[in-house]
This record gives structure tokens, C-alpha cells and sequence, in this order.
């Protein structure tokens, strides 16, 4: 069975093309999402056609950037619907991973993802080793100051309380406290 998928970004947009040319194709039921744009992970008709689909059955779309906002999202999609037999089919761009020149098509297309994944991670270790080297801290903020951890230290050599009582008096918890006297 042949389910389509439209979606418009905005109220004053129009699906009327979309909606033409999914026809046209021999979609039988199509699903709409109106004034949601390809970042809202939240697209209630999307999900009501993903849940339709079954091994053999086409979803079809009018253009890729209709299905997802970005790259590894739509590679993500497509993936899943590749694992549960699903075709795809994207109008606009002459996608048919029935096809072989479509999934050729769609192994460049996961090739590019994986290429920008790779990217944007170099540029993550390079942004962290020059914010390092700047002197700019990673993690999360020390609860006690190394003063309040000699002020417990010497609370507990002299023995004036227990640890749960010296936590309190920092106000933190009695893990805290323990492991940030043997770090």
C-alpha cells in the first residue's frame, strides 16, 4: 500500500501541491501535518502513518526536508524504515529505494550524514581543547571550597561530630561530602 506524508511549516502555507502530486502517485491514504515545522519532533500525523506501515507497503513524500528537518534525523527515519521493510519514495528528488539508482541515491545520502557527524564532531574536540586551553572549566561546579573542606577535615579529626553533622552544617549530603574529601 502506497501512504503519503505532507506537512507544511507555517498556518499560511498550503499543502495543495504536496497533497497533488502525492495523489497522483497512487497514495491512498495521506497523512497532513499543518504549521509544524521539520524541528517539532511532536508531528501527530507523522507518527499515526509510521505507525500504519508494514513490511512491503511505500511511504512517499514530495521532498525529503517534508520528512525531517535534518540530515541525521531523516537518515534515522529512513534507516528504521528500511529495518521494518518499508519502501521510500520522495517525488521531488526521484528517490526510490525499490529502485537501484535509489538506493544508491540513499548510500550517498548516509554517506554525507556520516561525513557531517564526523565533522561536527572534530569541531566539538577542537572547540573544547582551545576552551580548555583558554582556562574555561568543563564540568559541574565544586559544592564545598577547598576552605569548607579543611574546616571538615578538621571537624572530623577533632571528632566534635559525626559526618552526617558536618554535611548539614554544609549543607550537602553525606556522599558529597565523603567524596569530596577523597578526591
Amino acid at each position: 500500500m502506497k501512504y503519503g506524508y505532507a506537512r507544511v511549516s507555517t498556518d499560511d502555507q498550503t499543502a495543495a501541491l504536496q497533497l497533488a502530486a502525492l495523489k497522483k502517485a497512487g497514495c491512498k491514504p495521506i497523512f497532513k501535518d499543518d504549521g509544524l515545522s521539520g524541528a517539532n519532533t511532536h508531528r501527530p500525523a507523522l507518527r499515526r502513518c509510521l505507525k500504519k506501515l508494514e513490511p512491503g507497503d511505500t511511504l512517499i513524500v514530495w521532498k525529503l526536508d517534508r520528512l525531517g528537518c535534518s540530515l541525521r534525523d531523516l537518515i534515522t527515519m529512513l534507516d528504521e524504515l528500511k529495518r521494518r521493510k518499508v519502501k521510500f519514495r520522495s517525488l521531488t528528488e526521484h528517490i526510490d529505494t525499490d529502485t537501484p539508482t535509489g538506493r544508491a541515491m540513499w548510500q550517498m545520502i548516509g554517506l554525507l550524514a556520516e561525513l557531517e557527524r564526523s565533522l561536527i564532531s572534530e569541531r566539538t574536540r577542537a572547540g573544547v581543547k582551545a576552551a580548555k586551553h583558554r582556562g574555561v572549566k568543563f564540568g559541574r561546579k565544586r559544592k564545598l571550597t577547598p576552605q569548607q573542606l579543611e574546616h571538615a577535615r578538621e571537624l572530623i579529626d577533632k571528632g566534635d561530630r559525626d559526618r552526617q553533622g558536618i554535611a548539614d552544617l554544609f549543607k550537602v549530603s553525606r556522599t558529597t561530602l565523603y567524596w569530596a574529601l577523597v578526591a
